[in-house]
Protein backbone atom coordinates (compact mmCIF):
# COMPACT_ATOMS: atom_id res chain seq x y z
CA UNK A 1 0.00 0.00 0.00
CA UNK A 2 1.36 3.46 -0.63
CA UNK A 3 2.80 5.70 1.78
CA UNK A 4 2.06 9.53 2.96
CA UNK A 5 4.46 11.57 3.12
CA UNK A 6 3.93 14.43 5.83
CA UNK A 7 5.56 17.38 4.68
CA UNK A 8 4.58 19.80 7.80
CA UNK A 9 2.12 20.35 10.36
CA UNK A 10 -1.09 22.50 9.55
CA UNK A 11 -3.35 21.94 12.02
CA UNK A 12 -6.07 19.58 13.82
CA UNK A 13 -8.84 17.84 12.22
CA UNK A 14 -12.01 17.49 14.35
CA UNK A 15 -15.53 16.05 14.83
CA UNK A 16 -18.48 18.28 15.88
CA UNK A 17 -21.17 17.27 17.87
CA UNK A 18 -24.02 19.93 17.47
CA UNK A 19 -20.78 22.10 18.27
CA UNK A 20 -19.31 20.61 20.47
CA UNK A 21 -15.59 19.10 19.85
CA UNK A 22 -15.61 15.41 20.89
CA UNK A 23 -12.23 14.49 19.31
CA UNK A 24 -9.35 15.30 17.64
CA UNK A 25 -6.91 14.10 15.27
CA UNK A 26 -3.67 15.16 13.76
CA UNK A 27 -3.43 16.14 10.05
CA UNK A 28 -0.62 16.96 8.28
CA UNK A 29 -0.05 18.40 5.04
CA UNK A 30 0.74 15.53 3.03
CA UNK A 31 1.71 14.53 -0.70
CA UNK A 32 -0.85 11.30 -1.24
CA UNK A 33 -0.37 8.66 -3.65
CA UNK A 34 -3.14 7.42 -5.89
CA UNK A 35 -3.82 4.69 -2.73
CA UNK A 36 -3.94 5.93 1.20
CA UNK A 37 -4.28 4.29 4.29
CA UNK A 38 -5.98 6.20 6.89
CA UNK A 39 -7.73 6.07 10.25
CA UNK A 40 -11.70 6.78 9.32
CA UNK A 41 -11.90 10.60 9.09
CA UNK A 42 -8.59 11.73 8.85
CA UNK A 43 -6.99 13.66 6.09
CA UNK A 44 -5.57 9.91 4.62
CA UNK A 45 -9.27 8.50 4.74
CA UNK A 46 -10.56 11.22 2.97
CA UNK A 47 -8.32 11.45 0.61
CA UNK A 48 -8.45 7.90 -0.39
CA UNK A 49 -12.41 8.05 -0.90
CA UNK A 50 -11.32 10.27 -4.03
CA UNK A 51 -10.48 8.83 -6.95
CA UNK A 52 -7.27 10.28 -9.02
CA UNK A 53 -7.23 12.24 -11.86
CA UNK A 54 -5.91 11.62 -15.05
CA UNK A 55 -2.44 13.04 -15.23
CA UNK A 56 -2.46 16.81 -16.10
CA UNK A 57 -6.19 17.17 -15.19
CA UNK A 58 -4.74 20.59 -12.67
CA UNK A 59 -2.03 22.53 -12.73
CA UNK A 60 -0.54 25.09 -10.47
CA UNK A 61 2.08 25.25 -7.63
CA UNK A 62 0.39 23.90 -4.34
CA UNK A 63 3.00 24.38 -2.30
CA UNK A 64 2.26 28.20 -1.47
CA UNK A 65 -1.53 26.69 -0.13
CA UNK A 66 -2.37 26.83 4.06
CA UNK A 67 -4.66 23.91 3.39
CA UNK A 68 -3.39 20.23 3.27
CA UNK A 69 -2.69 19.95 -0.52
CA UNK A 70 -3.43 16.87 -2.48
CA UNK A 71 -0.42 15.89 -4.41
CA UNK A 72 -2.05 14.71 -7.17
CA UNK A 73 -4.66 16.64 -7.60
CA UNK A 74 -8.00 14.77 -8.18
CA UNK A 75 -11.16 14.98 -9.98
CA UNK A 76 -13.73 15.96 -7.20
CA UNK A 77 -16.22 13.09 -7.36
CA UNK A 78 -19.40 14.80 -9.08
CA UNK A 79 -23.16 14.77 -7.66
CA UNK A 80 -26.84 15.87 -8.01
CA UNK A 81 -28.60 16.66 -5.35
CA UNK A 82 -31.36 19.22 -4.09
CA UNK A 83 -30.70 22.77 -3.61
CA UNK A 84 -31.54 24.92 -0.68
CA UNK A 85 -32.70 27.22 -3.50
CA UNK A 86 -35.28 24.79 -4.69
CA UNK A 87 -33.24 23.55 -7.74
CA UNK A 88 -30.70 21.22 -8.59
CA UNK A 89 -27.88 21.25 -7.57
CA UNK A 90 -25.35 19.70 -9.42
CA UNK A 91 -21.52 19.92 -8.47
CA UNK A 92 -20.26 20.04 -12.20
CA UNK A 93 -22.31 22.96 -12.96
CA UNK A 94 -20.25 25.16 -10.65
CA UNK A 95 -16.80 24.79 -12.94
CA UNK A 96 -15.10 27.83 -13.52
CA UNK A 97 -15.16 29.20 -9.97
CA UNK A 98 -13.18 27.50 -6.93
CA UNK A 99 -15.42 26.30 -4.70
CA UNK A 100 -15.29 25.28 -0.80
CA UNK A 101 -17.16 22.45 0.48
CA UNK A 102 -18.32 21.35 3.79
CA UNK A 103 -20.44 19.43 5.80
CA UNK A 104 -22.37 20.06 8.57
CA UNK A 105 -26.32 20.42 9.67
CA UNK A 106 -28.75 23.76 10.47
CA UNK A 107 -29.31 22.45 14.40
CA UNK A 108 -25.63 22.24 15.09
CA UNK A 109 -25.11 25.31 17.52
CA UNK A 110 -21.56 26.20 17.23
CA UNK A 111 -18.97 25.06 15.48
CA UNK A 112 -21.28 24.55 12.08
CA UNK A 113 -22.13 28.23 12.07
CA UNK A 114 -18.64 29.43 13.32
CA UNK A 115 -17.42 27.15 10.02
CA UNK A 116 -19.96 29.48 7.81
CA UNK A 117 -19.42 32.38 9.56
CA UNK A 118 -15.32 32.24 8.48
CA UNK A 119 -16.43 31.11 5.11
CA UNK A 120 -18.72 34.27 4.91
CA UNK A 121 -15.75 36.36 6.26
CA UNK A 122 -13.38 35.06 3.65
CA UNK A 123 -15.59 35.31 0.80
CA UNK A 124 -16.06 39.40 2.14
CA UNK A 125 -12.19 39.87 1.88
CA UNK A 126 -12.00 38.58 -1.45
CA UNK A 127 -13.98 41.96 -2.34
CA UNK A 128 -14.80 41.52 -6.49
CA UNK A 129 -13.56 38.30 -6.65
CA UNK A 130 -16.21 36.59 -4.20
CA UNK A 131 -17.94 36.41 -7.61
CA UNK A 132 -15.75 33.35 -8.74
CA UNK A 133 -16.39 31.42 -5.21
CA UNK A 134 -19.07 29.18 -4.23
CA UNK A 135 -19.31 27.86 -1.17
CA UNK A 136 -21.64 24.25 -1.20
CA UNK A 137 -23.07 23.06 2.09
CA UNK A 138 -24.14 19.67 2.61
CA UNK A 139 -25.93 18.32 5.02
CA UNK A 140 -25.40 14.94 7.09
CA UNK A 141 -29.08 15.94 8.66
CA UNK A 142 -31.69 15.19 5.66
CA UNK A 143 -34.39 14.25 8.14
CA UNK A 144 -34.06 17.88 9.71
CA UNK A 145 -32.52 20.39 6.57
CA UNK A 146 -35.15 20.45 4.17
CA UNK A 147 -34.32 22.96 1.38
CA UNK A 148 -36.24 26.00 2.59
CA UNK A 149 -34.68 25.64 5.84
CA UNK A 150 -31.30 25.31 4.85
CA UNK A 151 -31.50 28.27 2.42
CA UNK A 152 -32.98 30.29 5.32
CA UNK A 153 -30.40 29.17 7.87
CA UNK A 154 -27.39 30.26 4.82
CA UNK A 155 -28.50 33.07 3.83
CA UNK A 156 -28.06 34.47 7.70
CA UNK A 157 -24.23 33.94 6.93
CA UNK A 158 -24.20 34.95 2.83
CA UNK A 159 -27.04 35.15 0.61
CA UNK A 160 -24.73 33.63 -1.98
CA UNK A 161 -23.99 30.47 0.35
CA UNK A 162 -25.91 27.06 -1.22
CA UNK A 163 -27.35 24.03 0.66
CA UNK A 164 -27.75 20.69 -0.54
CA UNK A 165 -29.54 17.90 0.73
CA UNK A 166 -31.47 14.75 -0.59
CA UNK A 167 -32.30 11.38 0.58
CA UNK A 168 -30.23 9.41 3.03
CA UNK A 169 -29.01 7.22 0.82
CA UNK A 170 -28.09 9.82 -1.85
CA UNK A 171 -26.42 12.11 0.96
CA UNK A 172 -24.31 8.74 2.50
CA UNK A 173 -23.12 7.97 -1.28
CA UNK A 174 -21.72 11.74 -0.87
CA UNK A 175 -20.08 11.16 2.37
CA UNK A 176 -18.04 7.70 0.97
CA UNK A 177 -16.94 9.35 -1.93
CA UNK A 178 -15.74 11.97 0.56
CA UNK A 179 -14.43 10.16 3.33
CA UNK A 180 -16.50 12.32 5.36
CA UNK A 181 -17.55 10.29 8.98
CA UNK A 182 -20.88 10.43 10.92
CA UNK A 183 -22.04 9.32 13.91
CA UNK A 184 -25.25 8.05 15.02
CA UNK A 185 -27.71 10.17 16.50
CA UNK A 186 -26.48 11.36 19.76
CA UNK A 187 -29.11 12.52 23.14
CA UNK A 188 -29.03 16.05 22.92
CA UNK A 189 -31.59 18.43 24.89
CA UNK A 190 -34.36 19.25 22.46
CA UNK A 191 -33.66 16.68 19.96
CA UNK A 192 -29.97 14.69 18.94
CA UNK A 193 -26.83 15.86 17.51
CA UNK A 194 -24.51 14.28 15.11
CA UNK A 195 -21.32 13.75 15.35
CA UNK A 196 -19.39 14.27 11.79
CA UNK A 197 -16.11 15.40 9.85
CA UNK A 198 -15.28 18.96 10.10
CA UNK A 199 -12.85 19.88 7.49
CA UNK A 200 -13.29 22.06 4.20
CA UNK A 201 -12.49 20.92 0.82
CA UNK A 202 -10.94 23.39 -1.57
CA UNK A 203 -12.12 22.45 -5.56
CA UNK A 204 -10.47 24.63 -8.50
CA UNK A 205 -12.25 26.09 -11.28
CA UNK A 206 -11.56 22.73 -13.54
CA UNK A 207 -13.34 20.87 -11.17
CA UNK A 208 -10.31 19.54 -9.05
CA UNK A 209 -9.67 18.50 -5.63
CA UNK A 210 -6.85 20.83 -4.64
CA UNK A 211 -6.71 20.68 -0.74
CA UNK A 212 -8.42 20.22 2.41
CA UNK A 213 -8.41 23.01 5.04
CA UNK A 214 -9.03 21.36 8.92
CA UNK A 215 -11.19 23.24 11.33
CA UNK A 216 -9.78 25.76 13.51
CA UNK A 217 -8.24 27.83 10.71
CA UNK A 218 -9.17 31.51 10.03
CA UNK A 219 -10.79 33.46 7.72
CA UNK A 220 -7.34 34.87 6.55
CA UNK A 221 -6.27 31.53 5.53
CA UNK A 222 -9.10 30.66 3.39
CA UNK A 223 -8.76 33.69 1.43
CA UNK A 224 -5.41 33.18 1.34
CA UNK A 225 -5.91 29.88 -0.54
CA UNK A 226 -8.86 30.65 -2.51
CA UNK A 227 -7.06 33.65 -4.09
CA UNK A 228 -4.10 31.34 -4.51
CA UNK A 229 -6.51 28.67 -6.46
CA UNK A 230 -8.07 31.44 -8.50
CA UNK A 231 -4.73 32.23 -10.27
CA UNK A 232 -4.95 28.30 -11.42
Amino acid sequence: MSRVRSRFLVASTVFVACGIVIAGLSMRRITISPIVAGTPGTAGAAAAAVAPSAPGAADGDDSTLIAGAFSPARTAPDFSLQGSNGSELQLSRYRGKVVLLAFGYTSCTEVCPLTLGILAAARRQLGAAATDVQVIYVTVDPERDEPARMGKFLAGFDPSFVGATGTAAQLAAVRADYGIELSAKLPFPGGYALSHSSFVYLIDRRGSLRALMPFGHGADDFAHDVRALLKF
